[in-house]
This record gives C-alpha cells, sequence and structure tokens, in this order.
C-alpha cells in the first residue's frame, strides 16, 4: 500500500503519554497527518506514574499528554502543532476566513463540551474498564448513550450540511472525535450509527484515514513508526 502520509521530519518533539489514551492519542493523529516524528516516553497510568513528583513538573495536574518543543512544554497540543506545522501535511485548521475559524472553534467546544464527556464515559465503562478487571456500570451506560444519541442527531443534520463537521475538509474537529469513536466501534455506538447514515458515512471516513489506523495500532504508533 502507497501512503498518503508525508515523510517523516524531526523537530525533535517528545511525547509523555500512555498509547491507550485518548488525549495522547490525539496528539499521534496531528503529528502523523502533518508527517512529523516524535519520541515516545511512556507515563505508566497503571501505577499512578502520571502523579509523580517528576510529572507533576511537566503537568501540575498530573494529565497525559504533554509534549515537549525544546523549552516549551505543553499540556493542550493539538492546536500548536497544527498551528505550527500549518503548511506541511494535512491542513488542519481552516482559518480562510473569520467565518470560517469561528464555525471551527464553535465545533471544537462542541466536540469538547458535547460528546467528549459522554464518549469518555462510555469508553471507561465498556472498553477500558474490563482491561482493568472492573466491572461494567450498565444503569450508566445506558444514561449516557441517550444523551450522546442526541448530540449524534445534531451531527446527523450538520453532516447533511457539510462533509465534515467544520467544513467539507477534514480538520481538528473530526480528528478529535477520532480516539473515543474508533474504542466506541464494535460497541455501543455501532447501533447509534444504524439510523443515522451520515453519521455512519462519516465515522467510516475519518476512521479510515491512514493516520487514524497506524495511531490505532499500538505497537507501531507508539513503539515501531515514531522511532
Amino acid at each position: 500500500m502507497v501512503s498518503n502520509l508525508m515523510p517523516k521530519s524531526d523537530f525533535g518533539y517528545k511525547v509523555h503519554g500512555d498509547p491507550f489514551s485518548t488525549n495522547t492519542r490525539r496528539v499521534l493523529a496531528v503529528l502523523l497527518e502533518k508527517g512529523l516524528s516524535y519520541e515516545p516516553i511512556t507515563v505508566d497510568l497503571k501505577t499512578g506514574e502520571h502523579k509523580s513528583e517528576a510529572f507533576l513538573s511537566l503537568n501540575p495536574f498530573g494529565q497525559v499528554p504533554v509534549f515537549e518543543d525544546g523549552n516549551v512544554k505543553l499540556c493542550a497540543i493539538t492546536q500548536y502543532i497544527a498551528y505550527v506545522h500549518s503548511t506541511r501535511g494535512t491542513q488542519l485548521l481552516n482559518f480562510q476566513s473569520h467565518k470560517t475559524m469561528a464555525t471551527l472553534t464553535m465545533w471544537m467546544e462542541i466536540e469538547a463540551h458535547q460528546f467528549d464527556p459522554l464518549a469518555s464515559i462510555l469508553t471507561w465503562e465498556q472498553v477500558i474498564k474490563p482491561i482493568y478487571g472492573l466491572e461494567t456500570d450498565h444503569a450508566v451506560v445506558e444514561e449516557n448513550e441517550g444523551s450522546l444519541e442526541k448530540v449524534l442527531d445534531v451531527y446527523e443534520k450538520r453532516l447533511g450540511e457539510s462533509r465534515f463537521l467544520a467544513c467539507n475538509t477534514f480538520t481538528l474537529v473530526d480528528l478529535h472525535h477520532l480516539p473515543n469513536i474508533q474504542y466506541l466501534l464494535g460497541s455501543s455506538m455501532e447501533k447509534m450509527l444504524e439510523n443515522r447514515p451520515k453519521v455512519r458515512m462519516w465515522v467510516d471516513e475519518i476512521t479510515g484515514r491512514e493516520a487514524c489506523k497506524m495511531v490505532c495500532d499500538q505497537e507501531m504508533s507508539w513503539y515501531g513508526i515514531s522511532g
């Protein structure tokens, strides 16, 4: 298969995170879309390494990932990478006018405040808890599924007007949805897509991107390709 990603360039970036973390995966997806290499530094969430003194010196809130660009250390990362490398790889920020910028910003806020909290709970309950040997709370799943379906109804309408959420091209808005969607496919999200053909088409398109496939392959994205 011929890659549609740019050849890698090394800017000395470091990513402190966990390849199973949805937030870490967002950062890796942006780096891959831009054709940027990075040094992966694993933070062991199971042992609480993210609450250690060493890690708190990087991010006092004790959350992954942390991105290092020389002396710059960031925990809000994807927009920084997309802006610094705006002319490289996939154009992820559609700032052609004040209107397109406002629309993209609005949909990023919608993802952060309407989609992500619900999808993250479902990912935790249905995917992550079983990995840790914990029992899924089905009442919590049912409650959040109902709320997420209402959000997807809004998405269905929007995607009838636009190929992607912010505009007719793939942007950070769509990319930010990828980690939770990838985890939830095969579980509760599949039935939510049955009667929402526009959302189904959008999900298939964004999860079919090469960067998404590479991020979802743990050995390739964290331990192989990044080297």
